[in-house]
């Protein structure tokens, strides 16, 4: 699977490991099927203080492309 530019920076800049990442599209806790082409995989990650890391991907492109990564808060709140 390809990764964007932007991806990658916010791997350095987000503090996100790879393989957190990578667990994340291989093993989610659950995914999101979006309208714009997208499928956002969902994994906690207990190393990093049980917050939950987005994955985003872009499924419409050949190859598919990571697109981004986040801990999203708003997940924190709901849980």
């Amino acid at each position: 699977m390809n990764e964007s530019i932007h991806f990658q920076d916010m791997m350095k800049e987000r503090r996100i490991q790879r393989d957190w990442a990578e667990q994340a599209i291989e093993c989610p806790d659950r995914t999101e099927d979006h309208d714009d082409g997208t499928t956002h995989y969902i994994k906690q990650i207990p190393e990093f203080e049980n917050r939950w890391l987005r994955v985003i991907v872009n499924t419409t492109s050949v190859p598919e492309k990571i697109v981004t990564a986040f801990f999203d808060r708003r997940l924190r709140r709901k849980q």
